[in-house]
């Protein structure tokens, strides 16, 4: 594993820059998008185990990281075109492989529509959920990601204290290493006695509100791909429980619709640890530079 710490920059998009960091040197490039509570440093373990040659970019969403006060307007077409700012800073959308984790997923494949990227790897995120009918948006948030929400909401007496708060979180127990908390760190801002997640509740709920309403151009954002598309998805979820973000019958219904796409499960690994776990990120690493 490489020890290679990020190189800070910035790219500019409207309404201001985004905080962008570069993982190694290599002339091959992945571009990388984060979580909907995430920050740019959720891929450092990956990248860090890309192969001689490579080299990682990834950003800081509006809202999250040190671009959390960059205003809107949000939802997933907007990051989706801000990502492509990011992969224009950095060469031709051709030669570049664009990845994405969670939500992050589902920006990358609304930023692949109508372009040629080398190859776009989605990673346990992308495809459309299925919604019972009539249910309510903000309902559904509220159980998938009311733990995330409070924490955002939250302030810590210490950044410790806000370390030990995600050292305690059910997809971490037993998995704690040192890009986990290095990770968290990043996200940690605010005096002592008021600590807090630098990413902000409300892009989130508007982000979250659009990925449980807009299916249907997420699966036109899919059809429209002219890249390789292929799926990694974890086997256990956001809390670590037996059922993944993907759900078997979900991953076969779009392997249907999509016969190009090749779809994996990354044994052993939930939401998060696919991309902390040392098997797991190298495995991950592997797939997005073969």
């Amino acid at each position: 594993m490489s020890a290679v710490s990020p190189v800070f920059g910035e790219v500019a998009v409207p309404g201001g820059a985004l905080r962008v960091a570069r993982f190694g040197t290599g002339p091959r490039v992945v571009v990388a998008v984060h979580g909907i509570t995430a920050s740019l440093m959720s891929w450092g373990a990956v990248a860090r185990r890309l192969p001689a040659g490579w080299s990682l970019v990834a950003m800081d969403l509006r809202g999250r990281g040190h671009s959390a006060d960059l205003p809107g307007p949000y939802g997933l077409p907007h990051h989706a075109e801000d990502v492509n700012l990011v992969a224009d800073s950095v060469g031709a959308a051709r030669d570049i492989v664009l990845t994405g984790h969670s939500m992050g997923a589902y920006v990358a494949a609304l930023a692949a529509a109508g372009r040629d990227y080398a190859r776009v790897v989605l990673i346990d995120g992308g495809l459309p959920l299925p919604q019972a009918p009539g249910s309510d948006p903000d309902a559904v948030l509220a159980v998938t990601l009311g733990p995330a929400l409070t924490r955002l909401e939250r302030t810590f007496p210490s950044v410790e204290a806000y370390v030990d708060f995600f050292r305690a979180h059910p997809a971490f127990v037993g998995a704690w290493g040192p890009e986990v908390e290095e990770y968290v760190r990043y996200d940690a801002t605010g005096p002592e006695g008021a600590v807090r997640s630098r990413v902000r509740a409300e892009p989130v709920r508007r982000d979250g509100r659009w990925l449980l309403t807009e299916g249907e151009a997420i699966g036109d954002a899919l059809r429209a791909a002219r890249s390789p598309l292929s799926l990694l998805r974890a086997p256990r979820g956001l809390l670590d429980q037996p059922i993944g973000m993907l759900p078997e019958e979900v991953a076969a219904v779009w392997a249907g619709r999509l016969p190009g796409l090749r779809d994996e499960v990354v044994d052993d690994c939930n939401h998060y640890t696919i991309l902390f776990d040392d098997r797991c990120a190298s495995l991950v690493a592997d797939r997005l530079t073969r």
